[in-house]
């Protein structure tokens, strides 16, 4: 199978996965209550939700006064240190609390200005209206494109996207409209373009406080993301971290039965119009089977990503309908005035950014870094152990296969000299999915079933050599097998297309490596079933990325004897170069469990091996190794044939006793 079909029949399957029907409302919320609880683990929010809620500090740093209303240019922290520029629009002569709009900007330069003919128009409409800048494009300057530009592809493994503190800052900001006096706390609608579309939609899916929401194109599935690769053409913070494969109609269902708006033009370069009125269209019948058709609602117009007079009167005659005591429809409604207040009336820090400004580094702490128990005794490893693999099932390795189909393990040709015999085989990793490789053992020795060492292909090792040096120094008794994970051998793609698949893959619950660790473990799987094969004395072996694959399949395997490895990587937290080509280590959320050293560390008591280079990183490794002692044991070595290991496994098959 080519990767990119692959890619597309993944999207299309998740986006065409039906919306859940219930008995009772009851049976509704429940679900919507544990989806809600889901959706803010994935974002990484629940750690801020779940304590008290730190003070926002709010700064006023201007006003002006503008008849209808006056503006206040104003900043709050959304977590100590963590600025928001915003700009609040009270209206003039309120008799009594009035409904509050949160605006999130889409990324416009200089954004609460571009986008001010909306919050005027609130304003003057009666609404009390707070416009947020986000972290990347307004007066603060931390970064949204991450794997968009910079290479940052361990964001994946971290759990970490730019929605996730653009959704907290959205939150904080309800709780700044909310107390205030001029503001009804029982009547806050969200709303956006483009950036702040998407961002709506997170913040009504993450927050019960939003009794409205109209999105202007920000509104997509994945199947179409995928298959017209508007994807591409997305900022990381348009999506949620999602560990658990949801489509993105299944996020977008959390809404409900609030009134959610989706608005979009018929020719948007970022989200096709078929995609947008099948969401529509899913959603609306959900709504209808919960008996609140009335709160679906869609507008289409003619024309490019952007508003048009027409998109803009839906909106303003929705948030009225449905959060005033009148009713109004577009045709009725007036459009923005155009009049536009100077910079100077509505930038809040003018240049002056407080000095201890987080933002730039929000990536960096937004997530926080897993830590394991402390170790100390064989019991407490198995326990972590336990717990680690447990996690990682539920919400790094989440996408494997629910149905595991025999490997079908087929015999591809043989070949057989005076020093050694070779057969090529095959074997199933997932429907459409057939992958290749070699088993290699010496030619007269004993036939009894011997030890195994798989070693990964690498990318890039065009004729299938690397990975078999990676074997060398191992003793005669050995049968070397080498294993094609995707994208490597038969099934590899250009390193052009990587960019793009690390994106998709990510958005689909899923990534290269963990792809490649189901691959392994299928190997494992098909290579025991070999008569020649001792299946308790099987070592799996990995250079570069392959020894992060390395690493979890024999962790989550849990039966490989040792692990072999050359020039791992130290950590995930490696950025790749900016086109994605290169270093393909990410494994969601695997960062908010453990890190490679940790993972290295729970394989005790199996041997490990370093080849080559050992990074700084695995002395925690070592440690706790040595704490642990015998049997397991821990070698940086330059050749396998100084491993001690080697020697065990052949004595152990010969009946010398154990290893």
């Amino acid at each position: 199978m080519h990767m990119k079909h692959y890619l597309n029949q993944i999207a299309r399957q998740m986006t065409e996965k039906p919306l859940p029907s219930f008995a009772s409302e009851a049976d509704f919320q429940r679900w919507r209550r544990q989806r809600q609880a889901q959706f803010h683990q994935m974002l990484g929010i629940d750690v801020y939700l779940n304590r008290p809620r730190t003070p926002l500090n709010v700064t006023i740093t201007g006003t002006v006064e503008c008849g209808t209303h006056k503006i206040h240019a104003l900043y709050f922290e959304s977590v100590p240190g963590l600025y928001v520029a915003a700009n609040l629009y009270i209206p003039s002569n309120l008799s009594r609390p009035a409904p509050g709009i949160l605006y999130l900007c889409g990324h416009a330069p200089k954004q609460k200005i571009h986008y001010q003919d909306h919050p005027r128009k609130f304003a003057q409409l009666g609404f009390v209206t707070l416009a947020l800048d986000t972290i990347q494009l307004g007066e603060v300057h931390g970064i949204h494109h991450g794997t968009f530009s910079y290479g940052m592809f361990h964001w994946i493994s971290k759990g970490y996207t730019p929605a996730a503190p653009e959704v907290w800052n959205a939150i904080r900001g309800l709780d700044l409209l909310s107390k205030l006096e001029e503001v009804d706390p029982d009547r806050l609608g969200v709303t956006g373009h483009s950036g702040g579309g998407s961002i709506s939609w997170w913040t009504i899916c993450a927050d019960d406080r939003v009794k409205a929401m109209a999105t202007s194109s920000g509104t997509g599935t994945i199947a179409s993301h995928v298959r017209e690769r508007t994807l591409d053409t997305h900022c990381d913070c348009n999506f949620p971290n999602n560990p658990y494969g949801w489509s993105l109609i299944e996020a977008y269902a959390i809404a409900a039965p609030r009134p959610v708006l989706i608005v979009s033009p018929d020719s948007d370069m970022h989200f096709k119009i078929d995609a947008v009125r099948q969401v529509y269209e899913r959603l609306k019948a959900f709504y209808t089977h919960l008996g609140y058709e009335r709160n679906a609602g869609f507008m289409e117009f003619h024309g490019p990503h952007s508003y048009s007079a027409e998109s803009r009167k839906a909106i303003f005659s929705w948030f009225v309908t449905h959060l005033t005591e009148e009713h109004a429809v577009p045709e009725e409604m007036s459009d923005v005035d155009g009049i536009k207040e100077s910079d100077d009336n509505l930038l809040v820090f003018r240049g002056n950014v407080p000095a201890n400004d987080e933002s730039t580094s929000v990536q960096d702490w937004f997530i926080p870094h897993a830590r394991l128990n402390e170790i100390n005794s064989k019991a407490e490893l198995a326990e972590e152990r336990r717990r680690a693999v447990k996690l990682l099932s539920e919400e790094s390795f989440a996408a494997f296969p629910k149905q595991k189909l025999p490997v079908e393990l087929v015999w591809e040709q043989e070949l057989e000299t005076n020093r050694f015999w070779l057969r090529q085989f095959s074997f199933e990793s997932e429907p459409g999915w057939r992958l290749w490789g070699e088993i290699k053992g010496e030619t007269g020795a004993p036939l009894a079933p011997a030890p195994a060492a798989i070693s990964l292909r690498p990318p890039g090792d065009v004729r299938g050599i690397r990975s078999m040096e990676l074997l060398q120094g191992l003793t005669s008794e050995w049968l070397k097998v080498r294993l094609d994970t995707r994208g490597t051998g038969d099934t590899a793609w250009g390193s052009e297309l990587n960019w793009h698949i690390r994106r998709a893959l990510a958005l689909m619950g899923r990534t290269v490596a963990s792809m490649r660790v189901w691959d392994a473990l299928r190997g494992i799987e098909a290579v025991r079933t070999m008569p020649e094969v001792d299946e308790e004395r099987i070592v799996i072996a990995g250079q570069g990325e392959m020894a992060v694959v390395a690493l979890y399949a024999a962790l989550l395997d849990g039966r490989v004897s040792a692990v072999i490895v050359r020039d791992p990587p130290g950590t995930h937290q490696v950025a790749a170069d900016a086109d994605g080509r290169e270093g393909m280590l990410e494994i969601i959320n695997c960062l908010r469990h453990l890190d490679l050293p940790q993972a290295a560390g729970l394989l005790w008591p199996i041997d490990i091996v370093f080849i080559g280079n050992r990074p700084d990183t695995f002395r925690w490794t070592e440690t706790l190794y040595r704490t642990l002692g015998e049997p397991g044991g821990i070698w940086r070595l330059s050749s396998l044939a100084d491993w001690p290991g080697s020697e065990r496994a052949v004595s152990k098959r010969k009946g010398h006793g154990p290893s």
